[in-house]
């Protein structure tokens, strides 16, 4: 269930809200005069939040991708070409 606090809690409750988001990985919503107004979050929740959203628009470009072309690669083709570019990387950071 969402937590909804009054932005004045975050200037007099900031502890409070700080263990919320560590504990639970879920934002806090902050209102003024009634309406929303902020969202509080750890910093590891938005890494995931950003990462997620990275995943996502990088599959959304594969997808418009795969409409204007025929090509397609196997699993095979796709994890031999991720082993190679890592063992070039790993080779070329020594």
């Amino acid at each position: 269930m969402p937590q909804i606090r009054p932005v004045s809690d975050l200037r007099n409750k900031f502890a409070e809200i700080s263990k919320i988001v560590h504990d639970t990985s879920e934002p806090v919503f902050l209102t003024k005069n009634g309406y929303g107004d902020m969202v509080v979050m750890s910093f590891e929740t938005y890494e995931k939040l950003q990462f997620e959203n990275e995943i996502y628009l990088k599959l959304k470009e594969a997808e418009i991708q795969a409409k204007h072309t025929n090509q397609r690669f196997s699993h095979k083709e796709v994890f031999d070409r991720l082993r190679q570019a890592l063992q070039e990387k790993a080779e070329g950071d020594v």
